[in-house]
């Protein structure tokens, strides 16, 4: 068995914003990431807000991405309204903003363990894969989406017509011209499709579907090809999308859960503490955040920190979590779909401004 003080499972943006602090404060610790450079399913959304956040990190936004999101775009049907942002955004890619966030824990003085998958958890202590045991005072989870034995998020979360994400890169040459500086949203029966431009100028097209609609169109691939048909305009941005077209998808993604209570020593941190509806695009945001005030928190009061900490955090994640909560409702609802185009533009910045999560909280 081996021992360290502080121990983060997971290499995401969540468990290196998080080892970045603790070295900084020059805590020892051990990052443990089963797959460097991998690619999680995720829409790649940075926000005003955690651009500053990574900024305090040391970290420039503009080697993510040197373009700035200014507005959004929101489909219904014929539907459309355009709305500005409050501040620029950007979007980028989960492998350049992970190998980034990774590459400066790294040079932080963080000691990064690869290859390594923890299959369990128990207490303070995680099992690795070839069976390696690490023991800790602390323990930051930060596995993402992919939940672990013994620290699984609760089935019932998931609700009776669970969440299933899907996404698809496509090429630069069709998309770009159209999409430009605006992420768009374009919404259809129990889902909805985030679009928006990524480093490479490839467009990165993000679904969240409920599970009845996706076995009603028989498989993603036919879903994509369904929804092209009855939205023109998607059709256009998915004109290089084909059968052969690889297709990710993750499965039960328990929108609108959030843990309530901590645990001594366990510190949960992004999708592991609240998982915000796609549409608000502030998943790296709480990612992020959670991983600094998780450290700072440890840092001043130690393992036994934990506990209110994550309780304290819960509360921060109620109101973003709970407004895009409403909004995801009345995305997918039949009725208030087709009325959310006509929102007018200084409320669609008040939502955008209520999702958001910075890096000052506690």
């Amino acid at each position: 068995m081996r021992r360290t003080p502080a121990l983060i499972v997971g290499g995401g943006p969540a468990g290196t914003a998080a080892a970045m602090e603790l070295a900084r404060a020059g805590l020892p610790h051990l990052l443990l990431e089963r797959a460097r450079g991998g690619n999680a399913l995720c829409g790649g959304f940075i926000s005003w807000r955690t651009i500053e956040s990574l900024e305090r990190l040391g970290i420039d936004p503009d080697t993510l991405n040197t373009a700035r999101l200014r507005q959004v775009r929101i489909y219904a049907g014929e539907r459309v309204r355009t709305a500005r942002l409050p501040r620029p955004a950007l979007t980028v890619s989960r492998r350049r903003l992970d190998t980034v966030m990774l590459d400066a824990a790294i040079r932080a003085g963080t000691p990064v363990e690869n290859g390594v998958t923890i299959r369990e958890i128990g207490g303070l202590t995680a099992r690795a894969a070839d069976g390696a045991l690490f023991e800790a005072d602390a323990l930051f989870l930060a596995s993402g989406k992919h939940d672990i034995r013994g620290t699984a998020r609760p089935v019932d979360a998931r609700g009776e017509d669970p969440t299933l994400g899907l996404r698809v890169r496509l090429p630069s040459s069709r998309a770009t011209g159209v999409i430009g500086d605006a992420i768009e949203l374009h919404l259809f029966d129990r889902g909805y499709v985030g679009l928006a431009l990524q480093e490479d100028g490839s467009a990165n097209l993000c679904l969240a579907v409920h599970r009845s609609r996706l076995q009603s169109a028989g498989s993603p691939t036919a879903l994509l090809d369904t929804l092209a048909r009855e939205n023109p305009v998607l059709s256009e941005r998915m004109m290089d999308f084909g059968a052969t077209t690889p297709v990710d998808a993750i499965a039960n993604v328990p929108y609108g859960w959030r843990v309530r209570k901590g645990e001594p020593g366990l510190f949960r941190l992004g999708d592991q503490a609240g998982v915000i509806p796609s549409l608000a695009g502030e998943g790296m945001g709480i990612a992020i955040a959670s991983g600094m005030a998780a450290a700072s928190a440890y840092r001043r009061g130690g393992a036994e920190a934990a506990v209110a900490w994550q309780r304290n955090f819960a509360r921060s994640l109620a109101r973003p979590i709970g407004v895009a909560g409403v909004v995801r409702r009345l995305a997918e609802h039949p009725l208030s779909r087709h009325a959310l185009p006509l929102l007018g533009p200084r409320l669609i910045a008040v939502v955008a401004a209520a999702t958001r999560v910075g890096h000052d909280h506690p």
